[in-house]
């Protein structure tokens, strides 16, 4: 049973990392692009929310106030979203760093369970967490790193990603015996 939810697991983050080697390249090629069609679509996601919310708001016999400033508040941020996407890269950036850093430290969590394994893997596993987390100490460091060197990272990531969860999907079976 564990053996199945673990493999299944680590094909998921395969397949998140696919993801994120597929939208890093997309950074790479069009960065402003890319930035500008997340931000139009973020922000008209928010103002459909609101406007909605607001048309239930008033159909509502109640009328709960809660449903008006929900619907406010959403079609502000929506505005927000869609007119200031340097703030959003900026955000974005940071999430993005964050990630990377979380992955590289839950990768080092890995090596461990290798290390007591006695697992040859482990040094390579190390490596990769290292420079999975210099990569997002770099994004977070860089507020003026271009767009398309975050794309760069990201693909990075998501290659070290991939080879992690291969090598832990290969020892999947030996570490539950």
């Amino acid at each position: 049973m564990w053996e199945k939810f673990l493999k299944r697991s680590g094909w998921t983050d395969i397949i998140i990392s696919f993801l994120f080697i597929i939208f890093g390249f997309l950074l790479i090629a069009r960065p402003e692009s890319i930035m500008s069609v997340i931000s139009i679509l973020l922000g008209a996601i928010c103002i459909i929310m609101g406007v909605l919310r607001l048309i239930d708001y008033f159909s509502n016999n109640k009328q709960d106030n809660y449903l008006l400033a929900i619907s406010v508040v959403a079609i502000i941020a929506g505005v927000i979203i869609m007119f200031c996407a340097d703030i959003i890269l900026s955000i974005f950036r940071i999430l993005i760093g964050i990630w990377i850093i979380y992955t590289g430290i839950m990768n080092l969590q890995t090596i461990i369970v290798w290390k007591d394994y006695k697992s040859r893997l482990w040094l390579l596993t190390l490596i990769l967490a290292i420079a999975v987390i210099i990569a997002g100490i770099y994004v977070l460091a860089n507020p003026g790193a271009v767009l398309q060197i975050v794309g760069w990272v990201i693909v990075i990531y998501g290659i070290a990603d991939i080879v992690t969860n291969c090598i832990f999907i290969k020892k999947v079976d030996n570490f539950l015996k």
